[in-house]
């Protein structure tokens, strides 16, 4: 047992980290700049952090040990008496599959993958891999995030050497391995025992090939691009939580919005959807050009797969066409766009644009020539909206907290007057402005008035005292010079030329507070919601959804095993259906808790939804009535996975274990066979084996460990789970897949896989809103792949449909569901 221990010993020499600790080069009283002591005491804690992982390991390998030990002495005795040997004796000889590493032979001494314990995804500290959105990205990394390249360098460096130590003494005598380096990421090949190690920031991955390739593989072989591609079919959602001014409606009856990076122009008569897709990041503002064909949409600043800066800037696009006729502003703007019109008399020639910098710059455009034609800071506080006069091009409108300008374009210089409220009490926001036919500006503001200001002006000339219940969101002039205004208060209310009440429209509640309005067709109305709703309806009539989607962050999603429909399911506690034909909303079912994970029975009878508190929950997919309940344990449940014969059902939980119950009745009843214990971090993914036999499983800490569920044992021998056949792919760590990392990752960068069920394709989803296309096998180093964007957050989940027709794709913080066509 002292020799198991002292061998570990050798694995890290802590010579430097007390030197590190006796040092006090960092202390107050040192010579050494701020920083240089900032970056001192980083690099001491790190080394410590490492230390303290690489301990966790030693421990949690012993443990493992024991147990092999205590069941072979177990099997030992039932075949009579032996005489006692040493524990390390009793290890196999063989090599075994254990906490992500190779055993060698006769218990030479070995580095298991550092343990994580506790550390779980939605517990991390934000790092640095975005400025603007993408902490986002992190949220779920724990004590795995990624430090900055100065401490992944020397952890690579320590963590890659502990690991290269795990050839022990054979490497002497035999030829080294091929070896490729990349970034965070270095992958050897051992022939000899057939398997492929790869190291995920220091961390040694092994993973294990079949028998039949063990001769034939070539770590060098290049990988081929699939022949299959993507197009982006339809887009589930809307953007109008925190989004304003995004809803019209075009001369050619389409609709036009946006969700994550994507602008949706949606035929609500022929149930057809375009997109312009040249947008890379969140999309938070749009404009449609007088002509009704050009459109103006703005985006947030972001950061690219690579960690490059990506500006914020405007793009201008034909709507027939989709293709960008001028990209303007990048290296101007700051942050993100908050507002934009283009004008209204001179033919649509200038555009203005307000920026989320400190100082929310406004600024006018010619646009058709690039050219900036003025800027001025606007305000240090929030910019609502901002718009055109309808009959001076050199007049602009702007509101926002505590403030309504009036703007005017003079020899270059923009020169602003203010609102004067004089008697009438101030609001705290003004939230919205349109104008009347005689070219008097119209505002909605947070004490529920409309405001009329003579044209020329900046004084009020009428008060709609208490024209709503709250919060005015929304005002729009409509062509017969009816007003229109909707608020918090979810009523839609139209009122006449003089500022007299006509009718009032209430939405339901379940749609939301009414967040911007659009006209439309002859009579009808186009309302977006806060909730994420696009309705359709007339101010006499009801309303109903032509849009919907979810309103907070989305993880779940699940695949019907023959229909061609799928479940999404997030934060926002909503578990729907969706018929994949026809784009429908087939039934939703809101929860008690925040939903995380879902899988459907392989009848498709039933759905089990898992939650971030430890319960789940299996619906009746017909009726969505609740079948059963449970609790296992008190942290998220990352993953519900039915058998292939739908005998068992695993739950992978972020409390480290996977729970196994036994299901009858069609999906109706469950038993508790008991837990899997082994992993030292959260389950990220499962998988079983197309005989119901086996599964296997990945963690947090870039384990893979494989399992017989129906005894809840774990499964050591590489030889008995080599040639295992898997019904699934799910899991980002294997020798099937390994190929999908890319240069440089750490290990949490791709946050979903799948398979596509004719064997051929892999798809992944990862942080930096993107998924990709890989040919399956992916089990070359720096296999290549097709990219596609729309997604403006971290990718969450992929899944190809039963009959591998489209591919289903969420999208974390964006709220969105993509579905992709197959081409």
């Amino acid at each position: 047992m002292e020799d198991g221990f002292s061998s570990y010993s050798s694995l890290y020499d802590t010579s430097s980290l007390l030197q590190f600790c006796n040092d006090d080069s960092a202390s107050a009283t040192s010579s050494m700049e701020v920083t240089d002591r900032i970056a001192s005491l980083e690099q001491r804690v790190q080394m410590q952090d490492d230390e303290i992982q690489l301990l966790k390991s030693a421990l949690a390998d012993v443990v493992r040990r024991l147990n092999l030990s205590e069941e072979q002495q177990a099997m030992g005795s039932r075949r009579g008496p032996t005489k006692a040997r040493p524990m390390i004796a009793t290890l196999p000889v063989r090599p075994t599959v254990n906490n992500g590493t190779v055993l060698p032979k006769k218990g030479s001494s070995t580095l298991p993958s550092p343990a994580g314990s506790g550390s779980r995804k939605d517990a991390s500290p934000a790092t640095n891999k975005s400025t603007v959105r993408r902490a986002n990205s992190n949220e779920h990394v724990g004590t795995l995030t990624r430090k900055d390249s100065g401490d992944s360098k020397g952890n690579r460096t320590r963590a890659g050497s502990t690991g290269s130590n795990s050839s022990g003494k054979r490497s002497d005598s035999k030829q080294r391995d091929p070896v490729f380096n990349a970034g965070m990421r270095r992958v050897t090949h051992c022939k000899e025992e057939g398997y492929v190690k790869m190291f995920l920031k220091g961390r040694p991955v092994t993973m294990f090939m079949p028998k039949d390739q063990v001769e034939s593989y070539s770590l060098e072989a290049r990988g081929e691009l699939p022949s299959n591609k993507l197009k982006l079919d339809w887009v589930y959602g809307y953007r109008g939580r925190d989004c304003r001014s995004n809803l019209y409606l075009l001369p050619t009856g389409e609709t036009v919005y946006f969700i994550a990076s994507v602008v949706v122009l949606f035929n609500v008569d022929e149930q057809l959807q375009r997109h312009y897709t040249g947008h890379t990041d969140d999309i938070k503002c749009l404009a449609v050009h007088p002509d009704k064909i050009t459109i103006a949409t703005g985006q947030v600043a972001g950061t690219s797969s690579d960690g490059k800066q990506l500006a914020p800037h405007v793009r201008v696009w034909d709507s027939v066409s989709l293709n960008t006729l001028q990209v303007l502003g990048t290296g101007f703007f700051d942050r993100a766009l908050v507002c934009l019109a283009f004008s209204k008399s001179n033919g649509g020639n200038t555009l203005c644009v307000v920026d989320d910098s400190n100082d929310h710059v406004l600024s006018v455009w010619d646009w058709q020539r690039e050219e900036r034609l003025a800027e001025a800071k606007c305000s240090n506080e929030s910019v609502f909206a901002a718009d055109f006069h309808p009959t001076d091009s050199n007049v602009v409108v702007t509101c926002g907290k505590s403030h309504l300008y009036f703007w005017t374009l003079e020899k270059g210089l923009l020169v602003k007057k203010q609102g004067l409220f004089e008697k009438q009490e101030k609001p705290k926001f003004v939230l919205c402005v349109t104008f009347a036919e005689n070219g008097d500006a119209i505002t909605g503001d947070s004490s529920g008035n409309i405001l009329v200001w003579g044209k020329g002006t900046n004084r009020i000339s009428r008060v709609i005292q208490g024209a709503h219940e709250g919060s005015i969101f929304a005002v729009c002039m409509l062509r017969n010079g009816t007003l229109v205004s909707g608020g918090k208060d979810r009523r839609l209310v139209s009122w006449d030329g003089s500022y007299q009440q006509i009718q009032t429209v209430e939405v339901l509640e379940s749609f939301g507070p009414i967040r911007t309005i659009a006209e439309g067709r002859g009579e009808t109305v186009l309302i977006g919601t806060t909730k994420n709703f696009v309705l359709q309806g007339s101010l006499d009539g009801d309303f109903i959804p032509i849009t919907q989607g979810h309103t907070d962050e989305l993880w779940g999603l699940a695949v019907h095993p023959w229909k061609p429909q799928f479940l999404s399911c997030g934060y926002d506690r909503q578990v729907c259906l969706w018929d994949s034909s026809t784009h429908q909303l087939i039934w939703t079912k809101t929860l008690e808790d925040t939903a995380q994970s879902a899988g459907f029975h392989p009848s498709g009878a039933v759905v089990a939804v898992g939650t971030q508190t430890g319960r789940w929950l299996v619906l009746d997919t017909d009726s969505k009535d609740l079948v059963t309940v449970h609790t296992d344990g008190n942290e998220q449940l990352s993953v519900m996975r039915y058998g292939p014969d739908g005998n068992f059902l695993a739950i992978g939980s972020h409390d480290n274990y996977i729970y196994i119950y036994a299901v009858a009745e069609n999906g109706r009843k469950y038993s508790r066979v008991g837990k899997c214990s082994g992993h030292s971090s959260f389950i990220t993914h499962l998988d079983w084996s197309v005989d119901s036999q086996y599964l296997v499983s990945n963690s947090g800490d870039y384990e893979i460990l494989y399992w017989i569920p129906s005894v809840c044992k774990q499964v050591v021998s590489a030889e008995t789970t080599r040639d295992i056949e898997w019904f699934t792919q799910t899991c980002t760590l294997g020798f099937q897949v390994f190929g999908l990392w890319p240069d440089g990752s750490d290990g949490t960068d791709i946050n979903a896989a799948c398979r596509s069920n004719s064997k051929t394709l892999l798809v992944t989803g990862d942080d930096f809103g993107k998924v990709h296309l890989f040919s399956y096998p992916c089990s070359q180093f720096r296999a290549p792949s097709h990219i596609y964007r729309g997604h403006s957050s971290h990718v969450t989940n992929v899944s190809f449909l039963y009959d591998d027709s489209y591919l289903v794709s969420t999208g974390g913080k964006d709220m969105s569901v993509l579905q992709w066509r197959i081409v």
